[in-house]
């Protein structure tokens, strides 16, 4: 896995740079979500609507994926929140000891929240009856940096499976090719049931192959999807899932204004997703919002200590106040924009 830690690293410097050299001035806030699928979009609008009702706008900046998604939050100017899947943490976990380069990339990283589990599909045609079977196949994997790009080198290493090639594209290209028999299978990251798989280009001469293997349990949670999850699955198939992390920058120093008001920024979206948790169950735009745990923190990880000042039982939002009018406007709009 060198070849993925030189890659990082690359990625940790490609960002003009730290966090704390964004000017005083700037005081936006930015939440990084992948693009690809939508969920992580629709969980990061949800957290933006929160702050919109309180008067403090977040930007939701689309993303091919994970990756990106951490050295935003890492390099990106007023940008404090990335959604992250979690296996990106576990390899970094198990390389900052021996990798210098892994090492610096995490940095100053902190876990805000945990969020939901996002499943692994594998979908192949008939042959293709476990992860070993890919040997030497050709894998779609999506956009490259992108989390099933990512996951699918994780795991094939983990495995030591080696296929002929990893294709990158977008959902609709790795589809086509699937039905065309450009490549043998696909490996996806998303909640069940995704919509790729869903729209009956994806019929019964294709399945879910089961991922079972022991060995991934120790970065992979062990789930069962159940039947009819998709018009071509007729039994439960198992599968491993990732958890998906709400992810920011450590502010707690505030050695200058940005950082300041940053810690401000953390402190308040976590006061406000947690004290809002019920109702985001209820009415929140995805249903990965009534799986939540906020229990499940990866080990080996701190909780920023911005996200535990906003979890202080006497902490209070400071919410800009809005006309009656305004807010009318505001409701109305967030409606019109959903339709």
């Amino acid at each position: 896995m060198i070849g993925l830690a030189v890659r990082l690293f690359a990625l940790a410097m490609a960002g003009s740079s730290m966090p704390g050299y964004a000017l005083a001035q700037e005081h936006d806030r930015s939440i990084m979500a992948s693009m690809e699928g939508g969920s992580q979009t629709m969980i990061a609008r949800d957290i933006a609507e929160l702050g919109n009702k309180c008067g403090l706008p977040l930007n939701v900046v689309d993303s091919h994926g994970s990756l990106e998604n951490f050295f935003g939050v890492r390099n990106r100017h007023n940008t404090q929140f990335g959604i992250v899947d979690s296996d990106i943490l576990n390899y970094l976990s198990a390389y900052r000891g021996t990798n210098s380069d892994v090492l610096q990339a995490m940095q100053g990283m902190r876990i805000m929240l945990p969020l939901y589990d996002a499943e692994v599909h594998v979908v192949a045609r008939a042959g293709i009856n476990s992860l070993q079977d890919l040997q030497g196949k050709r894998l779609g994997v999506g956009q490259k940096d992108g989390t099933a790009y990512l996951t699918s080198q994780l795991i094939l290493d983990i495995l030591r499976i080696k296929v002929t090639e990893r294709v990158s594209g977008s959902a609709d290209e790795m589809i086509e090719l699937l039905r065309q028999g450009e490549i043998d299978a696909v490996l996806k990251v998303g909640n069940a049931p995704m919509p790729m798989f869903s729209d009956g280009r994806v019929d019964d001469s294709f399945h879910l192959v089961p991922v079972v293997d022991n060995v991934l349990h120790a970065s992979y949670k062990p789930v069962t999807m159940p039947a009819g999850m998709y018009p071509f699955q007729r039994t439960p198939v198992e599968t491993v899932a990732v958890k998906t992390l709400l992810m920011t920058y450590e502010y707690g120093s505030e050695k200058n204004a940005y950082y300041k008001n940053s810690c401000k920024a953390v402190a308040d979206f976590t006061s406000l997703i947690v004290g809002n948790l019920d109702e985001l169950r209820r009415s929140g735009h995805h249903p990965k919002w009534k799986t939540i745990n906020l229990t499940e923190i990866p080990k080996g990880w701190e909780i920023g200590a911005c996200v535990r000042k906003g979890l202080e039982p006497t902490y209070e939002v400071s919410c800009a106040q809005q006309s009656s009018e305004n807010q009318q406007y505001l409701d109305l709009l967030q409606k019109r924009l959903r339709e």
